[in-house]
C-alpha cells in the first residue's frame, strides 16, 4: 500500500474514535506541557543568574591579579610568573583571546575649583579600549600619544564635593553633578590633604610636598552599570611616569618608601572572543601558572544549582509524559481488539504485514505529534501567564528574562520527543497486530 493510503486510513481510524483519541492526545498534551514548563523554569533561572552576574562586570573578561605582595629580605622568592610585558606577550598568544590589557592602579586626589574628590586612577593600554568595550558618550577615548589626559566614568563627577560646606551632600545619581569634568580645569595629586580645611589636614608628612598635575578630561564613558562608571582612565605609560616621579619625590624625604613589588602591573585583563570560550581560556591561563579570576567562576556554581533544579523539574514533568505513553499503548491495544476482523480481512486480500504495522505506528505517532504540538502551544500560554505574575507580584524578581523561558530549540525537541514516545508506545501493539492469524481474525465476532 502507498504511504498516502496508510496515512488516510490512520486518520480515519483516529477520527472514528474521537473521544478516545481526544483523551489520549490530552494526556500527551499534559505530559509535554509539564516537561516544557518545568524545564523553562530552570532555563529562566539559568538566564537570571547570567543576567545578575553581568551587572557585576563583563562575562568575557578574565582578570589576572598580583597576589605576590612585597618580599622582605630573606623570604623565599615567589615562583609564580610575574605580571610584566613578557606575561602580556604570552597571554596574547593564547587562542580565542581578543585582547590583553595590562593595568596599573593609583588612588589620587582631584580638584576642580573649590571642589575636590578621591578618585581611582587606572592606567590602561589605549589600543585595547575598543576591544574591551569602552565607549565614549562625550568626547573621545584615549590614544597612545595622550599624556596627562584622561577619560572618566559616568558617575565620577558625583564624587566631587566642597569640603568647606558643612554637611555637604554628594547628590543622587539622578541629580546634576556638582562639576562638569569635560569643561572644568582639573588638577591631580597624591596629596590626600589637598583642598581640605586646615583643621582636617594631617601635618605628619614626610618628603617634599606632592606635585600638582594639570590634567584634562577628553571623554566621558557611556554608562555600563559596571566598575567603568566609577573609575578614571589614563594612558598607562603616562600614569607610570607620574608614579615614578612621586616615588623619586618620596626618596628625597627623610623616610624610606615602601619596597616595590616585582610585578610591573597590579592586574592584567584578558578579553575572550565569546562567553562560551572563557572557561577554556582560563584553564590555559592557569596552566601557565597565573592566578586568575572571572565572573564565570561564580556563574559556574550557579549553573550547577540550575542544572540540578532542571533535572528535578524535568523528572517531574517526565512522569506525566510516561503516564501519557501508557495511555497511547492502551489506546492502540484496544484499537487492535476492536479491529481484529478488519486486520484479518486486510491480510486475506494480500496486505503486506509491514503495512499493517506501519498503519498502527502512524496512528500512534500522530497522537504523539499532535499531542506534543498542542502541548508546546499550551506551554507558551502558561509561560506568558507565569511571566506576568512574576512581573506583577514579585516585583520583577525574574529580571528581564522572566520566570519562564522557552527557547525555540526546547519547543522543537519537545515535539520530536513526544512523537518518538508515541511511536515507542505504539510499537508493541503494532507488532501484535501484524502477528494476528488471518483465519482467527476473520472468525472473531468483534
Amino acid at each position: 500500500m502507498r504511504s498516502l493510503d496508510l496515512l488516510k486510513m490512520a486518520i480515519g481510524n483516529l477520527i472514528r474514535r474521537t473521544t478516545r483519541t481526544f483523551l489520549t492526545v490530552l494526556g500527551v498534551i499534559i505530559g509535554t506541557a509539564s516537561i516544557v514548563i518545568m524545564l523553562s523554569l530552570g532555563i529562566a533561572m539559568d538566564e537570571g543568574f547570567k543576567e545578575q552576574i553581568s551587572y557585576m562586570g563583563d562575562l568575557t573578561i578574565i582578570d589576572i591579579y598580583n597576589y605576590g605582595g612585597y618580599m622582605e629580605p630573606g623570604m623565599q622568592q615567589d615562583k609564580s610568573p610575574k605580571l610584566d610585558d613578557a606575561a602580556v606577550a604570552t597571554l596574547k598568544r593564547i587562542p580565542n583571546v581578543k585582547g590583553v590589557m595590562p593595568i596599573k592602579n593609583a588612588y589620587m586626589k582631584m580638584g576642580a575649583g573649590r571642589y575636590i574628590a578621591h578618585v581611582s586612577i587606572i592606567g590602561i593600554d589605549p589600543t585595547n579600549m575598543e576591544a574591551f568595550d569602552f565607549k565614549a558618550e562625550e568626547g573621545r577615548l584615549l590614544t597612545n600619544t595622550d599624556k596627562e589626559v584622561m577619560v572618566v566614568g559616568k558617575n565620577v563627577a558625583y564624587n566631587f564635593y566642597n569640603p568647606r560646606v558643612r554637611n555637604y551632600y554628594y547628590g543622587g545619581m539622578g541629580d546634576k553633578p556638582p562639576v562638569d569634568l569635560m569643561t572644568s580645569k582639573l588638577v591631580m595629586t597624591s596629596d590626600m590633604n589637598y583642598g581640605e580645611p586646615r583643621a582636617n589636614v594631617d601635618d605628619n608628612t614626610n618628603g617634599n610636598p606632592p606635585k600638582l598635575y594639570d590634567v584634562k578630561v577628553v571623554g566621558m564613558l557611556a554608562e555600563s552599570n559596571s566598575e567603568k562608571d566609577y573609575n578614571v582612565y589614563m594612558n598607562i605609560e603616562a600614569l607610570e611616569k607620574i608614579l615614578e616621579e612621586e616615588r623619586r619625590n618620596q626618596r628625597q624625604g627623610d623616610y624610606r618608601p615602601m619596597p616595590q613589588n616585582e610585578n610591573k602591573y597590579e592586574r592584567i585583563s584578558v578579553k575572550v572572543e565569546d562567553f562560551t570560550l572563557v572557561e577554556g581560556v582560563q584553564e590555559k591561563i592557569k596552566e601557565l601558572g597565573f592566578q586568575s579570576h572571572s565572573l564565570t567562576d561564580i556563574l559556574k556554581s550557579m549553573k550547577e544549582t540550575s542544572r540540578m533544579m532542571q533535572a528535578i523539574l524535568g523528572g517531574i514533568g517526565g512522569v506525566s509524559l510516561f503516564v501519557a505513553a501508557i495511555g497511547i499503548t492502551n489506546t492502540m491495544v484496544m484499537s487492535i481488539y476492536e479491529r481484529t476482523r478488519e486486520i484479518g480481512v486486510m491480510k486475506v486480500i494480500g496486505a503486506d504485514l509491514d503495512d499493517i504495522k506501519k498503519m498502527f505506528l502512524i496512528e500512534a505517532g500522530m497522537i504523539g505529534f499532535f499531542g506534543g504540538l498542542l502541548g508546546v502551544g499550551f506551554s507558551y500560554g502558561v509561560s506568558e501567564l507565569l511571566n506576568k505574575i512574576g512581573s506583577g507580584y514579585l516585583g520583577g524578581y525574574g529580571g528581564t528574562t522572566g520566570l519562564s523561558v522557552i527557547p525555540i530549540e526546547l519547543s522543537l525537541v519537545a515535539i520530536v520527543f513526544a512523537t518518538f514516545i508515541g511511536l515507542l508506545a505504539g510499537y508493541s501493539p503494532a507488532r501484535r497486530a501484524m502477528n494476528i492469524s488471518a483465519l482467527d481474525a476473520i472468525r472473531t465476532d468483534k
